[in-house]
């Protein structure tokens, strides 16, 4: 996935409103557009180096959208909505690994008031996550707490319950990390359905991305980390996420 525009290195001066950001752009101050709705823990410090996109469409309020953020060594993408987008072209381009996509289909209704990221042709339910915090040698999701995550892991429990192939992508959308897992302190209740959707046969893929500021690309499969990702509960065993309920 190549940018539309060449990226224009600036300096973050704070973020704040969830999607706002004003940064130092030669000795300016401006507002960017930040289309992502975590935490950003680590990623949104004063003074980072960021990656902002110009545009001059008229309907748009703000001229600027932050799409990458220099961090830990490497970069990482700040812009969420660039997943699917990378995700879809390496879905065209077989690259993703554990897949084979063939034809698939993106955004499909599920029930009344949900929708998957992809379908692909042998009737798999793909989701699509995109991980940016990184702690201890480690690329962790989420880096908040997300109800929305857990219920996007519980739909893909009921629909491997009732024998259709699921699997959720964890794009790790940071370059100085190489190995995934879950972040249990930040969101214990989305590990808890992390272990019980991956021990009902959804299947936990991880995909690399190579990251500059021309574009983002994958860049092949990232380990899982294979232990429980919640500790057990009183009286349960680490090796029984499936007793959770």
């Amino acid at each position: 996935m190549e940018f539309s525009r060449p990226l224009i290195r600036a300096r973050l001066l704070r973020r704040y409103k969830r999607f706002l950001a004003d940064l130092d752009l030669d000795g300016q101050t401006i507002t960017a557009h930040c289309a992502n709705p975590g935490s950003m823990l680590g990623m949104a410090e004063p003074g980072m180096t960021c990656w902002i996109e110009g545009n001059d469409d008229p309907k748009r309020k703000l001229r600027w959208s932050w799409k990458l953020v220099e961090c830990g060594g490497g970069m990482a993408v700040v812009d969420t909505a660039l997943a699917n987008r990378v995700v879809s072209e390496a879905l065209r381009a077989d690259a993703v690994p554990g897949v084979t996509a063939g034809a698939f289909r993106a955004e499909v209704k599920m029930g009344a008031k949900s929708r998957v990221d992809f379908v692909l042709g042998d009737d798999t339910l793909l989701e699509v996550k995109s991980v940016t915090l990184a702690r201890d040698g480690w690329a962790e999701f989420p880096d908040s707490v997300t109800a929305r995550g857990a219920k996007h892991l519980a739909e893909l429990t009921e629909a491997a319950r009732a024998g259709r192939p699921a699997a959720m992508l964890y794009l790790l959308a940071r370059d100085d990390v190489a190995r995934i897992r879950i972040a249990a302190d930040i969101d214990p209740a989305y590990a808890r359905a992390f272990d019980l959707a991956r021990a009902t046969g959804v299947r936990m893929l991880g995909l690399a991305t190579r990251i500059t500021p021309q574009g983002v690309a994958a860049a092949g499969a990232v380990a899982i980390d294979p232990a429980p990702q919640s500790p057990p509960q009183s009286g349960q065993s680490a090796q029984s996420p499936l007793s959770r309920g």
